[in-house]
């Protein structure tokens, strides 16, 4: 059955009335996800981040950095599994974050789960001074990342370490001591949409995830072209772990999912929902009443989808109210792996 994850808000645009966000209302959001039986809480990954794709103004925001949020979330929340939605792989030579990710592992007892994602915010490439490269290149050194992450973050009882010769990333007898503690190895999976990067998954990765509007309809397509790359080297599509981000709201009933509605337009920037209509907002998002949210996630559960990352605002990593999160928490309650039952289904 589905699991249910948050994506927590660490922007300063995330929590009414923050700018900046705390940390400590990060923790807060984190705490209260574990508390209400979610299973798995998600940081981003930008040097700065603005909304003009969103239809807000192009004003950027600052944010935590996830590797150290990560970190510190560790020893704060002792059951919930921690992601990142998705690494920048520009931002970090592959093998050091291969290294991170052990030290993050061992720091939290085996809850990391590791997203790479080829970038595509220019602005995080002008903060760290490097060239935005097209797509193509941006594609190929995902692929190179993600086999370096996979070949660092894999125990190896070997003395010769992990080489790779790559024309981005390069290994060459790296070890990673102290190791993870997962087996084989933290899932490291790739974020975004696009036939490329689905192909990529299929050869090279543990997992993919998709964020942040999506259909049945739409998501079930992009799972043909799944299965096609899969068939074309061999590879069981089931063994692909797959996420998906959603924005979601949830109401006891119509009447208050109504006030709700208006209560996330009101704490959202400028723009972002100007003109936009309730019955406009539930297409390719979790919105309804606890019944119709739960029938929702078991459609999603019935594609084979893993883990639902829920998105409690009307951008990336905003929430709107934390008892908004409660509702949703009560609404995947019905549906979700109970939260003392080992991850025997995780892919790898």
């Amino acid at each position: 059955m589905v699991r249910i994850g948050l994506a927590l808000p660490h922007y300063d645009y995330s929590v009414p009335g923050e700018s900046p966000v705390r940390w400590d209302t990060l923790v807060h959001h984190a705490v209260r996800a574990e508390e209400v039986g979610l299973d798995s809480v998600w940081v981003s990954d930008h040097v700065v981040f603005d909304l003009a794709k969103y239809g807000a103004d192009g004003r950027r925001y600052g944010t935590f950095e996830p590797v150290a949020a990560l970190g510190a979330l560790s020893r704060t929340v002792a059951r919930v599994r921690l992601g990142a939605l998705v690494f920048c792989e520009a931002m970090r030579p592959a093998s050091v974050l291969a290294k991170a990710v052990a030290t993050l592992d061992r720091l939290s007892g085996g809850r990391i789960d590791v997203g790479l994602g080829a970038g595509w915010y220019e602005p995080d490439y002008e903060a760290v001074g490097m060239e935005f490269p097209p797509p193509g290149v941006r594609l190929a050194r995902l692929a190179e990342a993600v086999q370096v992450c996979k070949g660092m973050l894999t125990a190896r009882p070997d003395a010769e370490g992990f080489t790779f010769e790559g024309r981005y990333h390069r290994a060459v007898a790296a070890r990673n001591d102290p190791p993870p503690v997962q087996r084989p190895r933290p899932p490291v999976f790739v974020g975004g949409k696009g036939d490329r990067l689905v192909r990529l998954a299929a050869r090279h990765a543990d997992g993919w995830n998709a964020s942040w509007v999506w259909t049945t309809e739409q998501y079930g397509q992009r799972l043909e072209t799944l299965r096609r790359a899969c068939d074309e080297i061999g590879r069981d599509p089931g063994t692909v772990w797959r996420s998906v981000g959603l924005y979601a709201l949830c109401g006891e009933d119509e009447r208050d999912l109504e006030r709700r509605f208006e209560r996330l337009h009101a704490v959202t920037p400028p723009g972002v929902l100007d003109g936009v209509t309730l019955d406009e907002w539930r297409a390719g998002r979790l919105v309804g009443t606890v019944e119709q949210v739960a029938e929702q996630l078991s459609d999603w559960d019935a594609l084979g989808v893993e883990t639902i990352i829920l998105g409690a605002g009307a951008v990336p990593f905003q929430v709107a109210s934390l008892d908004d999160v409660e509702l949703l928490a009560a609404a995947a309650a019905r549906v979700r792996v109970p939260a003392n039952e080992p991850a025997a289904g995780r892919r790898r």
